[in-house]
């Protein structure tokens, strides 16, 4: 039975429903959207020890919590080619163990300050990280310190780490969508590292506890060092402890730099999948790295063509074609070097319709500038995206690191959604004629070959099979 004080409330809302009906039946107009707000880059400090060693401080936010973050320039970069994986073995082994702290008291250290060590082992960086209670930031550059100045890399977890990463390996090669982009970047970096993107069985095996301290110590170093703190802390604790614990690490080598030098070249690879229901499409070309004055020009074409969802390929080919379910395409960037890509997975029967869509999309925007209105609601995509996938610890370090990877500066954060929305519809046509070109792309297919040669021949390239 509903009681007084709920009666009284429903009866109320009946009455204000009755109010508001006659303005429920008219066409509401949505209101204008605000200015895009610019990102604002929190007051920081940057500084180097003697060793070479880089440190920024971003005191930022008032949650009680505080992200502490290593980069060190070494990753697959570094690999040579009869050792691929052992970065990443490597990467592992420093979470197991230190030579005063076992691999258990690492962790419970790491719990104690409500956190857990990760470390991410990527292309051109490797990241040793802990979110942790601000009470605990100076106690997490300690341990940080700990693990990666002096790890004890045990030869009795090798074997444990390699059966991982051969299983890992095992199943990323039953799925199409990392064939395809395994393929994808071997036709486009050839013997370069960023063109392994999966080690081999064989060298996995091969790999010994001594090639990962051979790596280590190659490869670790203060002067590949960059250390992140982002959040709530006390700054004179903090940097005490950085000090303290940093300052006797031996500077190492500088990083290595292995340019790039991706192929744009027309070719259509196949791989068989028989009985595929779908096709694994990855279609795209080198375009201008995040270094060139093009790239942000790039970021706004890509986003309006394929980048978003409100995009005209993902319009095309999913809402209108019905072809595929998530498309997308974006700009794809590591150290000075980026290529676009359009990545989609389509019904078998429509792969050869979906490439014809995808270029036709790219023509198009080639030849006819986009309306205003359209630009100005992508730009506000962007400029919205920017600033809130910026308002976490961990996105503010990761940003920063972006920049200084790259060596961009930070006036490339400040004036970024400044420049997004400059550009210009003249400039977004422009832009894809200069760099998105369907009579240079790689497109790589992953499918049921029997039934899609036939659909793909228009677009084979002198180097297809």
């Amino acid at each position: 039975m509903m009681g007084i004080n709920a009666r009284k409330m429903a009866m109320g809302f009946v009455a204000a429903s009755v109010l508001m009906a006659p303005a429920w039946g008219q066409k509401q107009t949505p209101p204008v959207g605000g200015a895009p707000k610019s990102f604002t880059v929190p007051a920081h400090e940057t500084y180097a020890l003697a060793n070479g060693m880089k440190v920024t401080l971003v005191p930022y936010g008032n949650i009680p919590k505080v992200t502490v973050s290593l980069a060190v320039r070494c990753g697959n970069i570094d690999e040579a080619k009869e050792q691929l994986g052992v970065a990443d073995i490597t990467g592992e082994l420093l979470k197991e163990g230190t030579t005063t702290l076992s691999s258990k008291e690492v962790a419970e250290a790491a719990a104690r300050m409500g956190s857990t060590l990760g470390v991410t082992v990527g292309a051109d960086e490797t990241t040793a990280a802990m979110d942790v209670l601000s009470e605990s930031g100076a106690a997490a550059v300690k341990l940080l310190a700990d693990v990666v100045e002096h790890p004890l890399l045990p030869e009795s977890e090798v074997s444990r780490l390699k059966t991982n990463m051969l299983r890992q390996i095992a199943v990323a090669k039953t799925q199409p969508g990392q064939i395809a982009l395994a393929r994808f970047r071997k036709l486009m970096y050839g013997e370069h590292p960023y063109g392994d993107v999966l080690p081999t069985e064989e060298t996995i095996n091969k790999l010994t506890i001594a090639d990962a301290k051979k790596f280590y110590a190659d490869n670790y170093g203060a002067a590949r060092g960059h250390l992140y703190v982002a959040g709530k802390f006390d700054t004179a604790a903090v940097k005490k402890a950085i000090a303290e614990n940093f300052s006797a690490w031996a500077k190492g080598s500088a990083p290595s730099v292995r340019a790039a030098a991706p192929k744009t070249q027309k070719i259509l690879d196949v791989t068989d999948r028989p009985g595929a229901p779908q096709s694994t499409l990855y279609v795209g070309l080198p375009v201008a790295d995040p270094t060139n004055p093009d790239n942000v020009r790039l970021i706004v074409s890509n986003s309006l063509l394929g980048g978003s969802f409100a995009s005209r390929i993902t319009t095309n080919i999913r809402e209108q074609k019905g072809y595929t379910y998530s498309p997308r395409s974006q700009v794809s960037s590591r150290y000075h070097d980026a290529y676009w890509v359009e990545i989609a997975d389509v019904t078998t029967k429509d792969t050869g319709a979906s490439l014809k869509e995808i270029f036709g999309e790219v023509s198009q925007l080639q030849k006819e500038a986009p309306g205003a209105e359209e630009l100005k609601g992508i730009q506000s995509y962007l400029s919205g995206i920017f600033v809130i996938q910026n308002s976490t610890r961990q996105a503010l370090i990761g940003q920063l690191r972006f920049v200084d990877l790259q060596g961009l500066g930070e006036e490339y954060l400040k004036t970024y959604v400044q420049r997004v929305n400059a550009v210009t519809p003249a400039e977004v046509s422009a832009t894809t004629t200069k760099y998105i070109k369907p009579e240079l792309m790689t497109i790589v297919v992953v499918g049921d070959k029997a039934k899609i040669t036939e659909q793909l021949t228009p677009y084979a390239g002198d180097g297809g099979k």
